[in-house]
């Protein structure tokens, strides 16, 4: 059965950024002004070193000082840190997983390896499960993002697989569009795991299929949107929900015509958060870009939108009854693997 957080990531948790200098370097120092700014918007929940977090482009030396560094900066506020520790190097992994336990993160995540690639789901949840033991007093999602790592498996058989193997499993970081399979793993052993949804721009989408959460990079910079879009569904009022979902959209189509992690920490900047460049492979808009991209926030109305009063939280109770009736009878259910 599933670990029962202390700290389910329900609501708004937002995807930081890892901030660097100009010239590339890693820029510690502004950690205090993003936890600043992501506490301002009533933001209380910051996944670390993800894939907005650019943790590929990050040196091993790199990615222990960032944990360090959030969790100097989080004693003393609300802020609960979510580490995601994945990488090829199952070791790193493990010593990742080990800090972010020392240092008091709520939970850790880590995605499949993608370069030597898992052939079966039980090479995927041993892996998982060597990660999962190097931090045992804290609980692990698993973080499916088949579209950057290739690894994919059904997420229901994951779960079935994972709960006999991996004691602190909690659920999901779900980034996969198909809200089909969404709804199996938000049902599955009567809806007990946690599974925040990782895509913004059909955040709406998941809410309706059940959904308490969600991880989203468009957090850092359109935080009021995306909650008045969590208060208008849990009021029913889906018209105002309809509404703000679209402007995350446009605001995701927008940025990603400049490149989209190079554009998103653009927009930072624009913002008064200065969380440098994003480190090749992303790539960066030029000046003239960033001049034209400014040009198209103002056009569609985004520095307004942000500056629209929201509500008082970034948390949100889901509709009576909207993962009340829940199942675990798919096929895969019963798999089980050798751990």
């Amino acid at each position: 059965m599933p670990v029962k957080p202390v700290h389910p990531l329900h609501g708004l948790v937002v995807a930081a950024h890892s901030p660097f200098h100009a010239d590339g370097s890693l820029n510690l120092a502004a950690v205090e002004k993003q936890a600043a700014h992501f506490l301002k918007h009533n933001l209380t929940t910051v996944f670390v070193a993800g894939t907005t977090g650019e943790c590929d482009s990050l040196t091993f030396d790199e990615r222990r000082a960032l944990a360090q560094r959030w969790s100097e900066v989080m004693r003393g506020t609300a802020l609960k840190l979510v580490f995601q520790v994945g990488s090829n190097c199952l070791e790193d992994c493990r010593l990742f997983a080990a800090q972010a336990q020392a240092i008091g993160a709520s939970a850790i995540s880590a995605f499949a390896p993608s370069y030597f690639k898992p052939p079966n789901l039980d090479t995927l949840v041993a892996w998982c499960a060597g990660i999962a033991s190097a931090a045992p007093g804290i609980p692990f999602y698993f973080y499916d993002i088949p579209r950057l790592t290739g690894v994919s498996f059904p997420m229901l058989d994951f779960l079935a697989q994972g709960s006999t193997c991996i004691p602190t499993l909690a659920g999901l970081k779900f980034t996969n569009p198909d809200l089909m399979a969404y709804q199996f793993v938000l049902r599955a052993d009567n809806g007990q795991w946690d599974v925040p949804f990782g895509l913004d721009e059909l955040l709406l989408g998941a809410l309706a299929m059940g959904a308490r959460g969600a991880v989203g990079s468009g957090f850092n910079f359109a935080a009021p949107i995306y909650t008045r879009l969590l208060r208008a569904f849990s009021a029913g009022d889906l018209a105002p929900a309809r509404e703000e979902q679209f402007r995350g959209a446009q605001l995701v189509h927008t940025l990603g015509d400049f490149g989209y992690l190079g554009a998103a920490k653009a927009l930072m900047e624009m913002l008064g958060v200065r969380v440098g460049p994003a480190r090749l492979p992303n790539t960066n808009p030029t000046a003239e870009q960033k001049t034209a991209l400014r040009g198209k926030l103002d056009a569609m109305g985004f520095f307004e939108w942000i500056a629209k009063p929201s509500t008082n939280s970034s948390q949100f109770d889901p509709a009576p009854g909207a993962n009340s009736e829940n199942r675990s009878t798919q096929p895969g259910d019963t798999a089980r693997s050798r751990c």
